[in-house]
């Protein structure tokens, strides 16, 4: 475990220091298109790694609740000292992932890209050239702070992206269903509910009951478009009542099958 400084002087303890300001690049493209973050809000952080978007959503508002998921012990050890040392008593941690059912199940772990570490290791092996696309087009457009990315060689993506996922260990988690949170933690409300989980978003989404999608009020969702994912979640958040969807590629991920969607009632 390390410490990063973020740019605007924010410090977080990580694992990696380039992918704790990623991922800090990452929370603005959560926080557009109508999904916002106001006084009293309820946040739930599906995918949380090591707390970065809590930290930002508590510091987005006043009295903001964020309540983040992340199964990886390596990582919720993070999560868990970020959200003691910079919580506030604001930001509840779990380690657990989320799915449909509850389970054990076997995760990868990616020590050099705590990030990636997934459930579903087979969307990224149903395209061996897809991480080094990620790779190569988030040397394009690096987060600020890190524009020295520009500088190295295009060609040199697929070695990088070689040297991340080596070292890959398998980790067993449990996986618990949103709803189960729901209801022991008595949550009336949630006003925002980011999901970021490596391609398991469809089976997070399932787990919530009927009863529970009114407290639901917005969602951004990373979703991995594969075997038309992308339709089936839209088609499933119009039936639950969101006529808002938008979705849109980040910016450097353009040849991805990565896209980030975003709900509004």
């Amino acid at each position: 475990m390390t410490q990063a400084i973020l740019n605007d002087g924010t410090k977080v303890f990580c694992l990696r220091k380039p992918e704790a300001k990623m991922l800090d690049h990452h929370v603005e493209g959560y926080l557009q298109n109508g999904i916002k973050i106001n006084d009293g809000d309820v946040v739930f952080d599906v995918g949380a790694n090591v707390g970065v978007f809590g930290i930002r959503a508590i510091q987005k508002a006043k009295n903001v609740h964020a309540y983040c998921f992340e199964p990886i012990p390596d990582i919720y050890a993070v999560l868990s000292k970020n959200a003691l040392e910079y919580g506030g008593g604001m930001i509840h941690t779990f380690r657990m992932g989320v799915s449909d059912a509850p389970a054990k199940a076997t995760f990868t772990y990616f020590p050099n890209t705590p990030a990636l570490s997934t459930l579903h290791p087979e969307e990224w092996e149903k395209d061996p050239k897809a991480f080094s696309k990620a790779v190569k087009g988030t040397m394009k457009n690096p987060p600020d702070g890190m524009k020295w990315m520009r500088l190295i060689p295009s060609f040199l993506s697929g070695l990088i992206a070689f040297v991340l996922v080596r070292g890959k260990r398998k980790v067993e988690c449990d996986l618990n269903t949103l709803s189960s949170v729901i209801e022991k933690e008595r949550i009336e409300k949630i006003d925002l509910l980011k999901i970021d989980c490596e391609g398991a978003e469809w089976s997070v989404l399932k787990g919530i009951s009927d009863q529970h999608w009114p407290l639901i009020k917005s969602l951004v969702i990373e979703v991995h478009d594969l075997d038309g994912r992308l339709n089936k979640i839209q088609n499933l958040l119009g039936e639950k009542g969101f006529s808002q969807l938008h979705h849109e590629r980040e910016i450097g991920l353009e040849d991805s099958v990565m896209f980030n969607l975003f709900a509004l009632r």
